[in-house]
Order: C-alpha cells, then structure tokens, then sequence
C-alpha cells in the first residue's frame, strides 16, 4: 500500500479508554478500475508498446507488449473460429509457459471462463474439474518431467462428458488450432458485448466437506486486486518481475501477470516449475526488480550452494505470501537478496486473492509477525463465533468484503451461501487478531486446513479419495509439523481385518490420481480412532500423538 492511500483505523475517532472494534476499511484517493481485463491490456499495449511484455527462458520467447496484444488477438480469433462463445468454459492443464499467458488474456478478451487446472493434478481431479465446470476445450502439455498428460486424459477421456477438443502445445494441435481464426471484425463484436462485472475466471479451491469447489472470479476482481497489489510494490514500466509462482494460482497469473500488465513491467518466466537455481540465474540474467514466492521457495533459493554467485543486486521489492515467513529468512531476504522493500500478501482464491499487505517501508518486525493492513477498496473484520465484532487485540475470525470477493462457487449456491453471508462478507474460516495499528495476525485455522509449503490441502477431500481404497474402512487426515514445507500430510487409517496397509503402500495407491502435495507422508494405522464423549473425532489428540508416534518431537510448525 502507497504512503498517499488513507487509512480509515488511522482517522478515527474513538473516546479515551474506549477499544477500537476490530475493523478497517482501506480508503483509497485511487480509483478502482472499471474496465474489462482487454481493455486493460489495450490501454497498455499503446503506452508500453515496445517495452518488454512477457520473457520466457525456458521456451525462449519474448514480446513487447504491441507483440503480446497482437498474439493474444490471435488466438482469441482461433478461439472464436473454434466455436467458443461468450460464457464458455476453456481449462488449461500446464506448467508456467508463454502460451499460458496468452489464453489467460485471450479467453478474457472474448468472454470466455478460463478454467485452472493444477498441473500437479491426476486422473481423478482433473476428470471432475473438467466435469464440474463443464469445459469444451482442454489446453494442455503432452508430457512434463515424469507426468504423461497425454495418457492421463486419454485413460478418462470417455468420463469427460462435455469436452470437446483438446490441444496439445508443442506439437501440430496447436499449430492446427492457430491455423484457423476468425476475422478482426468478429473479435471486435465480441468485445463490445463484454463487461467488467463478467465472470472471466474459474479456480478449484479443495473444500473441508467434499469435492474442491470452483472459485468463481470476474474481471473487475482480479483486475483491480492485480492493480493495488502492484501500487503496493510500487511497481512501474521500469521494473521487471521474476514469476516462479505458479499460473494455475492467483499468485502467479494475479499478483503476477495482472499486476505486470496494469503497471506496464515485464514478467519474467523463469521455467516450467520451481527451479532454484533457474530462478536466481533469471533475476541475474534479467536484472529483475522483484521476486515472488512463497517462503520455502526463499529458503530453497538461499540454500543454494552457489547463491553467492548470483548477482542478485537489481532486486528491489517481491512478495511473500502462502504461508508465515521466519524471520530469519526475511531478513536474508533483505539484507542478501537486496529485496529491502519485499511485502507480506494474506488472502484467498475466493477474495482474488489479497485481502492485506505490508507496506514496502513498514518495519520488518510488522513484515514477519503480522501479514499487513487492509488493502484498498476492501473491508475486514474480526468476529466472534456469534458473528459480532470483537475488540482489537482479541482473536476471532477474519472477514473480508469488497470488490474482490468472488461470485460464487460455480453451480454450487449451497457452499456459496456458506462462505459469503447475506451482507457481502466472506468468511475465510481463519483465526487473526487486529492490533491498534490495523496490522493483522492470521494466528490458526478454523477449519482443519493443512498448509505444505504455500500449497492448500483439505483433509476432507483427501479421506474422500481414501475412502475409495479396498482395504480402509475408516480414514482421519491431519497436518502435522515439519521443518521444510511447515505440515506434512499424516492419515491415521483403519483396514478391514487381515489387510496390511504402510505409508509406501498408500502412496503407491495415491500416485497419478491426486496431486503429489496431497497424498500422505505418513500412515498411522489404528483400530479406533480418540473421540469425545459425543463421538466426535479428536484430531487435536490425533496431532499430539502423531507427533510422538512418528518421532517429529524436534520439527516445529
């Protein structure tokens, strides 16, 4: 957040002895920005025309950003002449990469949903998102390090019950579907039929009682979320953002590409997946100005045998989001990688994502105990559990409303209805304080979200898929500590009588079915499971014994 943009907590009012609610709004003398996603990039596309858009290194490719408009124009056109209309559904399968960028901007320049599907992803989750949110066309890799997509969705393709076409990059599917576009006339009648308010975006976000729901999300969420996260990290067409954060997640194609394109930068692809070295020969290379990730991609970067080398002194600012930083770490991160204006994001996919920020000159105390202060245009609170306001400095649930908060979950107004109450409130399900200053402190979790390096995982869904095994007639999925990616997935399972069930067995069934991040590390078997008096499970006892069962006596959270 800009030192020009008032905060409401800092102009009240409040009589001597007297607590201020747990509550801010972020004031803003900043307009929100009331254009579609391609209007946007036009605007752009003229200032910044032969700057530097987009710099792939791994595929080798680069645009200006009067290139980038044109090629996102074209495959906007193949994507109409393909028979795509306003309302449509396109998913795309795959790791970071030029192409990705250009559907991501293409399908909001003609209206239609562009779908993420987590490239960590198997058969089973990819069959239902591609179901749930009905999409006719599939963009995806045919084959990266050890995944064959091609063979996956090959194995469910008779499941698919509504996909109609799928292209493969990197081979003739996509030079065919390039081959055929509509005229300029027909994307130009697309284009005026568009508005802000449009659903643009869909992103699956695992759920605690079943299957992931699809995050709905429209320009004017992601466009303006992308713009203010920018204005945080006062970017402008001088700076040069190093993305190894995935695309699938807001992080990557929001506070990453977004926020490039609506401050005229250059985003710079480092490669396909996270890479340590890569990334750092990246910022060095490039001579980027910020540096995103999620802190245990600082860690893995800082561990590096060879940082020394890396001339990492262009670095200027960066973001640090997914999960809390150590201090330690964020102090490396200033003082070794020349970020001293790097800040701390907190947020949701369903809010776009980014709900508060640190400031590039708060106090790096305030940088790695608290994750900032409300951003512009957006509300919080902190409520108690009969939804009344609670006094700063006491815990209670983090609420956010504003432009940002999704539509809806996708076909699904039940959970909808749960998440956003009748007054526009998301309610995010975490613990956080408020303190006198506005800083936010998420301090737990309501629900029992497990948070491996930066990646969700929802227990429920995991036991769901578990669930499907022959041989577990009960299953119980908790998170506990480690030192590397902060949890680790743990099950404490229950076989029918005479199987035999280990930690390898289990992964081995979990392999290329659901994402890697999901399946457990380690397996607990028991005959019954630590229950309260009314019957319901004990998951905190579960984690108190798991962590002396499995001897993690030593690792903290």
């Amino acid at each position: 957040m800009t030192t020009q943009q008032t905060r409401a907590d800092e102009t009240t009012d409040v009589a001597p002895g007297v607590a201020l609610p747990s509550y801010a709004s972020g004031a803003s003398l900043t307009a929100l920005i009331g254009e579609t996603i391609g209007e946007n990039l036009r605007r752009s596309a003229v200032r910044w025309a032969g700057h530097e858009a987009l710099v792939d290194l791994g595929q080798g490719v680069r645009y200006t950003y009067e290139a980038l408009d044109a090629a996102i124009d074209d495959v906007a056109r193949s994507l109409i002449a393909a028979g795509m209309v306003k309302g449509d559904r396109v998913a795309v399968w795959a790791p970071n990469r030029w192409e990705w960028v250009l559907l991501q901007y293409a399908t909001a320049r003609i209206g239609v949903i562009l779908v993420n599907v987590n490239p960590a992803y198997r058969t089973h989750e990819l069959q239902y998102a591609i179901n749930q949110s009905g999409s006719r066309m599939l963009f995806a890799v045919p084959t990266f390090k050890t995944s064959d997509y091609r063979n996956m969705v090959d194995s469910v393709r008779d499941e698919l019950t509504r996909l109609e076409r799928v292209v493969y990059f990197d081979t003739e599917d996509w030079t065919e579907f390039m081959a055929v576009a509509s005229d300029a006339a027909a994307l130009a009648a697309r284009e005026v039929t568009l508005s802000f308010d449009d659903a643009i975006n869909i992103q699956y976000t695992s759920g605690t009682t079943g299957s992931p729901k699809g995050a709905t999300l429209t320009h004017h969420n992601i466009l303006n979320n992308a713009f203010f996260v920018g204005e945080g990290c006062r970017l402008t067409d001088h700076d040069r953002v190093c993305i190894p954060v995935p695309f699938y997640h807001c992080f990557g194609m929001v506070m990453g590409n977004l926020a490039c394109t609506t401050h005229g930068s250059t985003m710079v692809i480092p490669a396909p997946s996270f890479d340590p070295a890569a990334t750092l020969r990246a910022v060095s290379d490039e001579r980027c100005t910020s540096l995103l990730g999620v802190p245990t991609m600082f860690i893995a970067e800082l561990a590096l045998a060879d940082f020394a080398s890396y001339d990492l002194s262009s670095l200027r600012t960066g973001i640090m989001a997914g999960s809390p930083c150590p201090t330690e770490v964020m102090r490396r991160c200033i003082n070794d990688m020349h970020m001293s204006e790097v800040t701390i994001c907190y947020g949701m996919t369903e809010t776009s994502p980014v709900s508060t920020q640190t400031a590039f000159d708060d106090p790096v105390e305030k940088r790695v105990s608290t994750v900032g202060r409300v951003t512009p245009h957006v509300e919080v609170k902190i409520v108690d559990p009969n939804g009344l306001v609670v006094p700063r400095g006491v815990k209670g649930e983090f609420c956010t409303r504003g432009y940002s908060v999704m539509l809806g979950y996708w076909e699904n107004p039940e959970k909808t209805a749960e998440a956003v109450d009748e007054a526009g409130w998301m309610h995010t399900g975490d613990l956080a304080t408020m303190d006198e200053d506005g800083y936010l402190d998420i301090s737990g979790r309501i629900k029992d979200l497990i948070i491996r390096g930066g990646e969700n995982v929802y227990p429920r869904e995991v036991e769901e898929f578990l669930y499907t095994h022959p041989d577990i007639i009960d299953v119980q999925v908790i998170g506990v500590p480690d030192d590397h990616y902060g949890e680790e997935v743990a099950a404490w399972v229950m076989v029918r009588e005479g199987a035999v069930m280990d930690a390898e067995m289990l992964r081995a069934y979990c392999a290329e079915k659901i994402a890697r991040h999901k399946i457990p590390k380690y397996v607990v078997v028991v005959k019954e499971f630590p229950m309260t008096v009314t019957g319901k499970v004990r998951k905190v006892e579960m984690r108190k014994q798991s962590v002396e069962l499995l001897g993690l006596g030593g690792q903290t959270r």
